[in-house]
């Protein structure tokens, strides 16, 4: 309060004021997140996705989901509360590839599910005794009915934080734990058709999980995938057995990282760029690798960007581009260090300028 020196003690008591409103505020948060939490068989496992009393349909948002327990995870465990996170952890361990199919058709090993509910079935012998079981959904009840691909991801993140922030490094040391980590790197890292380092999915298997076009190779998920691979190498015991996995994991890392790097990032200097491509070039010198129509860029972009900073797009496919601003993933690139220096500060300086666009009177918009 230097600066309010001479006007008595007007800046101490609107910092008072401050902190209590604050605490008004933080109070009424925590009410409503402990009232969102999920028992099971007596022990807290995560928080509902949404908890309207207005609503009288809820949809399947009265389940826990692994990608919406997270913010609630990192809140517990600032707050000291590592309990219902390391439940979580298991518990999702434990549904980790159940046999559950779609049309017959089953989920990888190592699949994680988008969700799961504590349901009560009657117990044999008529006594009127229940018991809870957890019921997961790999995707079978979501709009457009898609597995989830980040469910996976985000688990070893949330596993890693658990680690760092409880200091509690018991849990990923487990076998089970760490079994859970090799059946999602091996899921991740299968061979395949893709000749890219980003992970190929389908439409719609990440948060925004319906038709936005969000399929290829949608940025959200390859930074929550470096991230996820980054925190799997902190984890992973090395022996024998995980030696030629966590080479894959170091080779993918540095692949992933200079592809996002140099074929994701956009500013105006690499606008102009795309705008002299020349198309349909064979050889493996060609500049334009990805045979991008320069007409693709839309006429809003070159209006919009301004001339400091710049942003990953929201996608990249063979003659395709989606140049749309996807928030998650270009703070999540921030976060894991995806982006290099430069394009990180990059990444701010353009939420920044474009302040009223993303932000304005609301919370960061998701696109």
């Amino acid at each position: 309060g230097g600066k309010d020196a001479n006007f008595g003690n007007v800046g101490v008591r609107k910092e008072t004021e401050r902190c209590l409103s604050q605490t008004e505020v933080e109070k009424e948060a925590w009410k409503l997140l402990r009232g969102a939490v999920v028992n099971y068989c007596g022990f807290p496992v995560g928080t509902v996705a949404a908890n309207d009393p207005g609503d009288t349909q809820t949809l399947n948002y009265d389940q826990v989901f692994i990608r919406d327990f997270v913010p609630s995870a990192y809140a517990f465990m600032l707050d000291g509360e590592g309990e219902i996170v390391r439940n979580f952890l298991l518990h999702t361990l434990q549904l980790q590839s159940w046999e559950k199919t779609v049309d017959c058709h089953s989920p990888g090993p190592g699949l994680m599910p988008a969700s799961f509910k504590v349901k009560s079935a009657p117990l044999e012998g008529n006594d009127g005794s229940f018991e809870e079981f957890l019921d997961p959904d790999f995707g079978g009840s979501a709009i457009g009915r898609v597995s989830p691909v980040d469910s996976g991801l985000w688990w070893i993140i949330l596993l890693r934080a658990y680690g760092k922030l409880t200091g509690d490094y018991t849990l990923q040391e487990r076998i089970d734990v760490q079994t859970g980590i090799k059946l999602i790197l091996k899921l991740c890292l299968a061979d395949g058709f893709d000749m890219f380092p980003t992970l190929l999915v389908t439409d719609g298997s990440c948060m925004v999980d319906r038709r936005m076009g969000i399929h290829g190779h949608p940025l959200e998920i390859q930074a929550l995938f470096y991230s996820a691979l980054r925190c799997a190498r902190e984890m992973l015991i090395v022996n024998d057995g995980t030696k030629s996995l966590v080479t894959a994991v170091n080779n993918r890392l540095s692949a992933l990282s200079f592809h996002i790097r140099e074929y994701y990032w956009v500013d105006i200097k690499k606008i102009n760029e795309i705008y002299r491509y020349n198309t349909e070039e064979y050889s493996a010198d060609a500049t334009n690798k990805f045979n991008i129509y320069p007409e693709q860029i839309p006429t809003w972009l070159v209006d919009w960007i301004p001339d400091k900073g710049g942003y990953f797009i929201g996608n990249l496919q063979p003659a395709h581009m989606d140049f749309r601003f996807f928030t998650l993933g270009n703070l999540w690139a921030v976060i894991s260090s995806l982006g290099n220096q430069e394009q990180n500060e990059g990444v701010m300086t353009l939420i920044e300028e474009k302040w009223d666009d993303l932000v304005a009177n609301m919370p960061l918009k998701i696109c």
